[in-house]
């Protein structure tokens, strides 16, 4: 059964919070040092973690590194997840070269595009041709994907990602993407960002000036 986003989201900041406090030397932790890492309730956290099974004792509170043992176990983060970009531009480049994937259980292992000049199997990281997705995606078991095509071959893209395995897409593309039902898209939209805050930060300065 699938939870509702927002909890997963919390979860990950949760955990997030829990290897904060471990590495200051924190054996246990209450669900109150939680709510505040996350921005929410003692109760709405209690109620998260009861979603899943997971309870804790009023007087001792939650034993951190078993905790995270579980939260990790949750999230998927007690394996190492494979990941393919296809296109491989400037943002692929950034994501596949940055490093803090690794620590979250988060592997690159190869990248796809149709420009020649970008192919290279002897990376690290091997850029291949877009062709090569279909077999790479079965023979490797790879379920998830990233999208930095442009906007007019994202569509295709998915769609031979979705035929071939894939479960879940980050989504770099400025268009919404068509999912089978037990398929998953996450779109990530930089420029609507950056629009949305400098929407609200010039709204806050008026406001200010007002006052």
């Amino acid at each position: 059964m699938l939870k509702n986003r927002n909890c997963i989201i919390r979860l990950s900041r949760y955990k997030n919070a829990l290897y904060r406090l471990n590495a200051l030397g924190f054996v246990r932790v209450f669900s109150d040092n939680l709510a505040d890492a996350a921005g929410v309730t003692a109760s709405a956290v209690r109620k998260d973690f009861s979603l899943f099974g997971i309870s804790g004792n009023k007087k001792a509170g939650y034993q951190i590194e078993e905790l995270l043992e579980k939260l990790n176990s949750i999230l998927g983060k007690d394996k190492v997840q494979k990941v393919i970009v296809a296109g491989c531009g400037n943002l692929a480049s950034a994501l596949i070269k940055y490093k803090g994937f690794e620590k979250e259980g988060i592997k690159i292992v190869a990248g796809f595009d149709i420009d020649p000049a970008k192919h290279n199997r002897s990376n690290n990281v091997p850029v291949l041709p877009l062709e090569e997705l279909k077999g790479f995606v079965r023979n490797q078991g790879i379920k998830i994907g990233i999208i930095a095509v442009p906007e007019a071959a994202a569509g295709q893209v998915a769609e031979t990602m979705f035929k071939n395995g894939i479960k879940g897409i980050v989504n770099f593309a400025p268009i919404r993407l068509k999912a089978p039902e037990d398929c998953v898209v996450n779109y990530v939209n930089l420029e609507h960002e950056l629009e949305n805050l400098v929407y609200f930060v010039n709204a806050l300065s008026k406001t200010k000036k007002k006052i």
